[in-house]
């Protein structure tokens, strides 16, 4: 199991002990004083290989324990969690311009959403911790991951999500047995909320960005993608922004499997936003190396998941994406639906609004002609029957008919 050798803040650098802190770094504050895990790299480097992983025989992310923060394996949950499929299409990959596509389906995880791989190791950590409580604030996706993984356990699950979350959302964490806390205002303010109350009750909080073991979990992704490609990742990887964790763990995990000896070249990854919830795009495109600017916007867009105004991984996410070489790009709303449509008739799989916005990037990026030639991998956070209402807007309606050929043959 991983041994963290220092929490690292990506404003200043300074660097704490394993238990000295528990989220942010106190000089500079909870949004710009996220922590990142460090581990000891150099022991690392010499102790795994890559056939490491496999020989753990675990179809699940806990296969990559030696790079978790994880000190005891008893709290791990039975429910599977990652090592989701990674399928390939040539033939759309051709019409595309492209070299190879493959789609990495995060809707197959326990609660359909890439939130399960940082809920799961929450859970772990609040038990480790002996806390008795654990809250967060939530779009929906990583709320009712921290109420199924914590479901199984003595821990109380307490959860602040917007009032207007979609309905099977909600519906997930009551079946959970969370208590649930539908706010009047956006996830901005549902968050703010949830700190306020952890702090005031003692409670373990998952919050996005607040709590540093939540990146370590969504780095697993890339560390999956890279193994099931052979070691050998795709030229870009495209993912879908919010708070801006997932990118950060995304790249995280290249840069840590670089670091190690495990590939020789991390792939571009690329963020992609909806363009009435860009805050993390419009910092980076003006980032120069120095401080990330960090101005908060009045979000709208249909891809609720990622529809952040305030996102608390900013600086993470700005400064891990400039030093992977990566770039962010924008997308409407109008081609978030019909990437849903495409993807789901192209792939096979159906995508929630903002699993499908990292496709209508990669489509976006195909049309203007920036990947030719190269390999993608596009990353799906979660799956489409978490917001059925939103697919049905890029559809039309099904054919009413009598039961009777003749009314068959007259609409064939």
């Amino acid at each position: 199991m991983g041994q963290i050798a220092a929490l690292r803040c990506v404003s200043c650098g300074s660097e704490y002990g394993p238990d000295q802190i528990e989220y942010t770094c106190p000089a500079c504050g909870p949004r710009r004083g996220t922590l990142e895990v460090r581990y000891d790299y150099d022991r690392l480097r010499s102790e795994l290989t890559r056939d490491s992983f496999a020989r753990a025989g675990l179809a699940s992310m806990w296969r990559y324990l030696p790079l978790l923060p994880i000190t005891d394996e008893t709290s791990i949950q039975p429910l599977r969690v990652g090592w989701t499929p990674t399928y390939r299409y040539p033939e759309f990959a051709s019409e595309l311009g492209l070299s190879a596509l493959y789609v990495k389906d995060d809707g197959q995880n326990p609660t359909a959403s890439y939130k399960d791989r940082a809920s799961s190791l929450v859970v772990i950590k609040a038990q480790e911790k002996n806390m008795p409580v654990v809250t967060c604030a939530s779009t929906g996706n990583a709320a009712s991951s921290l109420a199924g993984f914590a479901a199984a356990t003595p821990l109380e699950t307490i959860i602040f999500v917007p009032e207007r979350a979609p309905e099977a959302k909600v519906a997930q964490l009551l079946v959970y047995g969370a208590r649930v806390f539908l706010v009047r205002g956006s996830y901005d303010v549902a968050y703010d909320l949830a700190a306020e109350a952890a702090e005031a009750f003692g409670w373990y909080n998952r919050s996005a960005a607040v709590n540093p073991n939540l990146v370590e979990g969504k780095k697993t992704g890339a560390l999956e993608l890279a193994e099931q490609l052979d070691w050998n990742p795709p030229d870009v990887v495209l993912v879908s922004v919010g708070d801006g964790s997932v990118i950060s763990g995304i790249c995280k995990g290249f840069a840590e499997l670089q670091s190690i000896g495990l590939i020789e070249r991390t792939p571009e990854v690329i963020g992609v936003q909806a363009e009435g919830s860009a805050p993390i795009a419009d910092s980076f495109a003006r980032f120069d190396g120095g401080e990330v600017a960090i101005e908060d916007v009045e979000a709208s867009t249909i891809a609720d998941s990622i529809c952040v105004g305030a996102p608390r991984d900013i600086v993470k996410a700005v400064t891990y994406v400039h030093a992977n070489g990566g770039r962010f790009v924008t997308v409407s709303d109008a081609a978030i639906l019909g990437a849903i449509v495409e993807l789901a008739r192209r792939t096979g799989v159906f995508a929630e609004p903002a699993g499908a916005a990292a496709f209508a990037g990669l489509r976006k990026l195909v049309t203007a002609g920036d990947l030719a030639g190269k390999s993608a991998a596009v990353m799906i956070t979660g799956s489409g029957l978490k917001d059925v209402a939103s697919a049905r807007r890029a559809i039309g309606e099904p054919a009413i008919i009598d039961p009777t050929l003749a009314a068959i043959e007259e609409h064939l």
